[in-house]
């Protein structure tokens, strides 16, 4: 048998459940990132009159619904 004094199993313990906590932390932080990430996939803003709207069309150049005019797909930008 093993002899474990009480303050290292409380040690022992408090590490294993800060290393859950972090583990179960760092998961959620890159779940939330990847459903932002197919939140924004289809959002575009307009270069000429900064109109953010929605596209989900598989066409390359994208009309602005406000002004009309093209614009391209780019990637979002992150904050």
């Amino acid at each position: 048998m093993i002899r474990v004094s009480l303050a290292a199993l409380v040690t022992i313990y408090l590490l294993v459940f800060l290393a859950a906590v972090f583990l179960l932390w760092i998961v959620g932080e890159w779940n939330r990132r990847r459903r932002e990430r197919r939140a924004l996939r289809y959002r575009l803003r307009c270069v000429i009159c900064a109109f953010e709207f929605v596209d989900r069309t598989p066409a390359l150049l994208p009309r602005c619904p406000r002004c009309g005019s093209l614009n391209e797909r780019f990637k979002p930008e992150q904050i």
